[in-house]
């Protein structure tokens, strides 16, 4: 997924401060749950209880601001059992050990296991159109720069750039995006750019051609984003919960869709708020079908169909 200019919005409080008052609302809740080590299920490889699993929340919580809810222990046993499996480990509560001796590698590993990664080409078509179009009234002459947030695998950057692409008629558009993800590991899948062939298949034969090589040999049944496009995108790792996202302003467009369904609504509010500065005054932000930023009013305003525009015109200033 992946959080400085909090001095500009005085009353919104700094992550750290959001985290540290949601973790305590967490634990104020589960301390009624009645965990222990007798609520391992039966038959499973490793020992899990209910504790584990909810100090696994309030972990994942602090860490990426993930916000599991108490239908998700199967999910959290499943992910992690891998880890468990690759350190030779037996139970959970070893694990936590583990994580509390700060083991780096092994908190990464973590993040990474717990992150949802769902994605494709053009999903929610209708943003691309939009986008399109807010790029062209900037001029054919004009850089247009979008930030990515949480682009996983790499469907969701690509795509912006095959739209952008096609809008300025050329492969090699006036085009700048940064897509960012906490997930290191998929992060190394998108750099790479490589896909099966069935999961570009859907674009259309016209589109498959333009902006995919064909895998031939060993690499038969894959594709790879042609270097033209790629060339348009840096990716990287931002962490939307820490204090500095080493991003600058100004960005034309903002992509944060299907993120904010993983944060509560605090941590919402504080990460859109800190979106705004790094906006263009026209600038757009995109967000997910299933997301609405009502509780923001102050800050954006409703354009289009989960498309946002500044309900200010902010001056940015500074980085995020």
């Amino acid at each position: 997924m992946k959080r400085d200019p909090q001095s500009r919005h005085s009353s919104v409080r700094a992550p750290r401060e959001v985290r540290a008052e949601a973790a305590r609302r967490h634990a104020a809740s589960d301390s009624n749950a009645g965990a222990t080590a007798a609520d391992s299920a039966e038959g499973r490889e490793f020992q899990f209880s209910h504790r584990d699993f909810q100090r696994i929340r309030q972990l994942i919580y602090e860490r990426a601001g993930i916000s599991l809810s108490e239908a998700k222990q199967d999910m959290v046993y499943s992910r992690l059992s891998r880890r468990l499996r690759a350190r030779g480990i037996q139970r959970f509560s070893d694990y936590l050990e583990l994580l509390a001796a700060g083991d780096s590698a092994e908190w990464e590993a973590f993040t990474n296991a717990l992150t949802t990664n769902l994605t494709s080409f053009f999903r929610e078509e209708h943003h691309f159109p939009i986008l399109a179009e807010h790029a062209l009234r900037r001029g054919r002459n004009q850089s247009y720069t979008v930030w990515c947030n949480a682009c996983s695998t790499g469907e969701e950057p690509y795509s912006i750039a095959m739209a952008l692409a096609e809008a300025f008629a050329t492969l090699t558009p006036p085009v700048t995006i940064l897509a960012s993800d906490v997930d290191t590991h998929v992060l190394r899948k998108a750099e790479e750019g490589v896909y099966p062939l069935d999961r570009v298949e859907r674009l259309g034969a016209v589109r498959a051609r333009r902006f995919f090589l064909r895998g031939t040999g060993q690499q038969a049944g894959f594709v790879r984003v042609r270097p033209e496009i790629r060339s348009l995108i840096t990716f990287r790792r931002v962490n939307l919960l820490e204090s500095n996202w080493g991003v600058r302003p100004h960005f034309d467009a903002l992509f944060c869709r299907n993120v904010m369904i993983y944060f509560d609504k605090t941590t919402q509010a504080s990460m859109l708020r800190r979106f705004a500065p790094l906006l263009k005054p026209d600038g757009l932000l995109f967000v997910g079908h299933s997301e609405s930023l009502f509780h923001v009013v102050d800050t954006f305003r409703l354009r289009g169909k989960t498309v946002y525009e500044l309900a200010r015109k902010h001056d940015a200033q500074g980085s995020a």
